[in-house]
């Protein structure tokens, strides 16, 4: 069978291979070894590939649709006008189409004018919803918009949410993903093992350095532990527009700011051996789906405090972490003072988490999403590639 996706991720044809970002990259190397080939309707750049880009494993049975060019990478693409709106058009209904079956990544513009067009002109679809599934304050329209027509009879496929949520259409299924492969999770898992609580205390950030994020709240915290004579060492890795506001912010609240190291962004076998230095990992954001750090941080043995909005309090329940709610940097100074005084209850936080976490890898999500599509669109198992596992038997 053949594939259709619709991504706002940009894609770069390089030295004989298709590039883009690379935790995209990862995942949907997952969908292309389940697919016989995969067309990609999404943003056309011209090369180099930028940093932390990968290419594709199986780039020969990649083809991409642009719906725009040379309009920016990732994030950093210019916003759609009214005029790119009969180009995106095009584009989807040439993947739709000339494709087997079609999976919708969203949000984005381009999942949006897809939602209409999908279940219109293919039997098969299915979705992913990759933001916070559950409505919260502050919430984009078009977000509000597309998570109305993913639960409508409109929709006939399953569409992938991040947590178990009460009162949703059938067709809405719980699903994780992670960008951990399985000797990535063995690894993590030895590691977590051996946790033991360093002094001072490790702090680590990973994301995207934007004003969502709050890092400027776990900075406060940290000037307050500063203040209180906590010692601590922080490490944030990320890049974004508020990384020079919040070395600004650093270098001011803190005497000792060289206890904190901003890296930028870092390959993720770096960022793999951040989290097996770090003791805590701090996400507080406004908003999350599923913070693939929190999920790899817990891999690692490390003990979460995250927020308490979105599938956050589903992950840290049952005592394998804390959850604050966004900015109540106070709440953060107290759950950190607490995890020194009380090793021990760190070591069995620890342990609870890691033996969570350690079930999601890239090789599950493989299993896992082919089981689904088989069931929910009535294939015979013959009509998807096997497992990566049987094919190398």
């Amino acid at each position: 069978m053949r594939l259709g996706v619709s991504s706002i991720c940009s894609h770069i044809f390089w030295e004989g291979m298709w590039w883009s970002y690379e935790p995209y990259v990862q995942e949907m190397d997952v969908w292309l070894d389940i697919f016989e080939s995969m067309v990609v309707v999404a943003p056309l750049e011209n090369g180099p590939p930028p940093e932390f880009w990968s290419p594709y494993r199986n780039s020969e049975r990649l083809s991409v649709i642009p719906y725009q060019k040379n309009k920016g990478w990732g994030l950093n693409q210019k916003k759609t006008s009214i005029r790119d709106i009969p180009m995106m058009v095009s584009a989807l209904v040439k993947g739709i189409t000339s494709t087997d079956a079609f999976h919708l990544r969203t949000p984005g513009n381009i999942s949006l004018l897809g939602l209409f067009l999908a279940p219109l002109l293919q039997k098969r679809v299915c979705a992913k919803y990759a933001g916070q599934w559950p409505s919260y304050p502050g919430e984009a329209l078009s977000y509000r918009v597309q998570k109305a027509l993913l639960r409508s009879f409109w929709f006939h496929g399953p569409v992938t949410v991040y947590g178990q949520w009460m009162n949703q259409p059938n067709h809405i299924i719980p699903f994780f993903t992670s960008v951990m492969n399985t000797e990535q999770v063995r690894m993590a898992t030895k590691v977590a093992a051996c946790r033991v609580l360093h002094n001072p205390i490790r702090v680590l950030f990973v994301g995207r350095l934007t004003k969502s994020k709050n890092v400027h709240i776990l900075l406060d915290a940290l000037s307050q532990l500063e203040k209180e004579k906590v010692s601590f060492e922080c490490r944030i890795i990320g890049d974004g527009p508020e990384k020079q506001a919040l070395e600004v912010q650093a270098k001011q609240q803190l005497v000792d700011s060289y206890n904190i190291s901003f890296t930028g962004g870092l390959p993720f076998e770096e960022v793999l051996s951040n989290y097996e230095w770090a003791d805590v990992l701090i996400l507080v954001s406004e908003t999350e789906g599923w913070p693939k750090a929190i999920a790899e941080g817990m891999t690692y043995g490390l003990v979460c405090i995250g927020n308490n909005r979105g599938l956050v309090p589903q992950m840290l329940e049952q005592e394998r972490g804390w959850v604050v709610e966004p900015g109540n940097s106070e709440a953060l100074v107290n759950i950190i003072k607490r995890i020194t005084q009380y090793p021990d209850q760190y070591c069995e936080i620890s342990k609870r988490a890691a033996l969570w976490a350690k079930k999601y890898s890239l090789d599950s999500l493989r299993d896992a999403i082919r089981e689904l599509l088989i069931q929910e669109w009535k294939l015979p198992t013959s009509s998807l590639r096997p497992s990566v596992k049987k094919i190398n038997k």
